[in-house]
């Protein structure tokens, strides 16, 4: 009986034994494991930017005159030379000898810009015929592998800018001119009476109406703002970036916009990086030097037609990728020792492998040594 008691007492203690060492010893843990792959990695900057009408214009009102009532609506198209607003005579409005000597010094000072636009004008294309003849000798160059498709970029964008430019300096002929026309109206309508044909304020440019500044008809000064034009068509992004990131982006960088509204990824080139950065307090009230970066849509333009100005788009700066690159997830590093460490699946072990790195993107990093495909 004793030794029945002792037996049972035994089997009881290695039973307790027994349960605290499988309560107290730890548990194997549930982990994820991803292969060694081979595939394309692209490093990015990511940011939000907004679409903006590279050519916009003020019509103002010449002189002080009786405005009519524009009939036009925000988004109407017009045709370069279309008449916008009707500008009657002020029955009082005379000029005395002072202001009309004034008047015709404003004639010849138009005058003179207006021959200043045409010699930009000049300068320009001779610069974008430039830009054309650099950018065809690269491409030859390129074809004998004697320069590199950077090279080749930074020429396209250079002959995208000149002729961007060249057409800039157009627009600003045809603004000179019409500034002209205006000055010799204000000369030539000094003293008028109501009863004379009203005065047409033209398009300088075809495009569509961006903004009504005023339009009930009544009484302007001179210098009002009327009305606001610009083509639609021609469109630019500009994203404001962290100075830190703006940096490491240059003139043709590749640049990706998404989630704007289509269906399609849209391209563009970056054509200019502000030298001049401004504060902004971000969402976190924290204060942020920013730079802006301006960028050339290079996708065909039915595809991103729809775009207006001020519209929002996500824009990723592309500063490097390649279609064939050993990667692992990011998620998978940690820090052993002064590098980077994976844990190594071999059979039911998983064994610290220390790796070299190269390229990372946040979600997926580029292994230079230490993991083979598989």
């Amino acid at each position: 009986m004793h030794r029945r008691r002792i037996i049972g007492i035994a089997v009881v203690a290695i039973a307790i034994v027994a349960a605290l060492v499988y309560g107290f010893s730890p548990a194997p843990q549930r982990v994820d494991v991803a292969t060694v792959e081979r595939g394309p990695l692209r490093v990015a900057i990511e940011e939000e930017g907004r679409t903006r009408i590279i050519d916009r214009y003020v019509i103002s009102a010449p002189v002080a005159a009786y405005a009519r009532r524009i009939e036009l609506e925000v988004g109407d198209g017009i045709e370069q030379g279309q008449g916008l607003v009707q500008l009657e005579p002020l029955p009082s409005a005379m000029l005395d000898p002072r202001s009309r000597a004034a008047a015709k010094a404003r004639v010849e000072a138009a005058k003179a810009a207006f021959a200043a636009a045409r010699e930009e004008t000049a300068a320009a294309q001779a610069e974008a015929e430039l830009a054309q003849r650099e950018y065809q000798r690269t491409v030859d160059l390129c074809k004998v592998q004697c320069a590199s498709q950077e090279e080749e970029d930074v020429a396209l964008t250079r002959m995208h800018s000149s002729r961007a430019r060249a057409r800039s300096a157009r627009f600003a002929v045809d603004i000179a001119r019409h500034e002209l026309e205006a000055a010799r109206t204000a000369l030539a309508y000094a003293g008028a009476k109501g009863d004379k044909e009203p005065l047409s304020l033209t398009s300088p440019v075809g495009g569509s109406i961006l903004k009504l500044i005023r339009k009930s008809e009544g009484v302007v000064g001179a210098g009002e703002a009327l009305i606001e034009v610009g083509n639609p068509l021609r469109l630019e992004v500009e994203v404001d970036v962290l100075s830190a990131d703006a940096v490491q982006i240059f003139p043709g960088t590749r640049v990706l916009f998404e989630r704007w509204g289509g269906d399609q990824m849209l391209e563009g080139r970056v054509r200019t990086v502000e030298p001049v950065g401004f504060t902004k307090v971000s969402a976190l009230g924290v204060e942020e030097q920013r730079v802006l970066v301006i960028s050339d849509l290079t996708s065909p333009t039915e595809n991103w037609q729809r775009l207006g100005d001020g519209y929002r788009v996500e824009a990723s700066f592309i500063l490097w990728e390649q279609a064939n690159v050993l990667t692992i997830p990011a998620s998978s590093l940690f820090r052993f020792e002064d590098g980077w460490a994976v844990f190594l699946v071999e059979g039911d072990t998983a064994r610290r492998t220390p790796v070299e790195l190269g390229r990372r993107n946040g979600l997926r990093s580029q292994v230079l040594a230490g993991l083979s495909e598989g």
